[in-house]
């Protein structure tokens, strides 16, 4: 398989950076309206599993869908809203900062997930991801990671309930990150005692 292109009915992780590590959410709405052109432009090709967008790079876990549900324009060209989705983004920061070039590195990066395990442990990598950069001290607070619509029951575009399914329950969920999460610090502080 070569690795630029998605294949009907697969799992991937795809992420990307600003271009020379420069930010890519300049301020709040730069967020939402990310997540708004993720819902236009890929929603209809993928289901969209956990996403976190930090200020210079963003991840996101999805399933391009089964062929029968992708639209028809899109069948032989399941790359091109993920095309249209960044030239957008970009199109709009590149005009309201009034920057030009290139605003991403590159070539989206793409890795396909091949097992459910690694699909669960992805899902809380990517959630754990504003700690592991020190956005924060506390992923579950952070506002722009999709680990909060996990616990809620208002409507979202993240297909929640098959995740959950993944890892049994919500509680269960909760207890893998936290977790994890208790792995990281316990890396970390072990990591800052030896150095002291």
């Amino acid at each position: 398989m070569k690795k630029d292109i998605f294949e009907e009915g697969q799992y991937y992780h795809i992420y990307n950076r600003g271009n020379n590590k420069e930010n890519i959410f300049i301020e709040e709405k730069n967020y939402s309206y990310f997540l708004e052109k993720l819902k236009k432009y890929i929603v209809p090709v993928a289901d969209i599993y956990a996403y976190c967008l930090l200020k210079n790079h963003f991840h996101i876990v999805l399933r391009i869908k089964d062929r029968k549900d992708i639209p028809e324009k899109f069948k032989e060209k399941i790359h091109l809203p993920f095309s249209n989705l960044f030239n957008a983004y970009s199109k709009s920061i590149n005009k309201a900062y009034n920057r030009t070039g290139s605003l991403f590195q590159e070539h989206l990066q793409r890795n396909r997930i091949e097992n459910e395990n690694y699909l669960k442990q992805l899902i809380i990598y990517v959630h754990l991801n504003p700690i592991k950069h020190k956005f924060t001290e506390h992923f579950e607070n952070y506002l722009h990671s999709s680990y909060r619509s996990y616990l809620s029951d208002k409507q979202s575009s993240i297909d929640r309930q098959f995740i959950l399914d993944l890892f049994d329950d919500v509680g269960n969920f909760k207890f893998c990150h936290d977790e994890r999460r208790i792995v990281y610090e316990g890396v970390l502080n072990d990591v800052s005692l030896s150095d002291g």
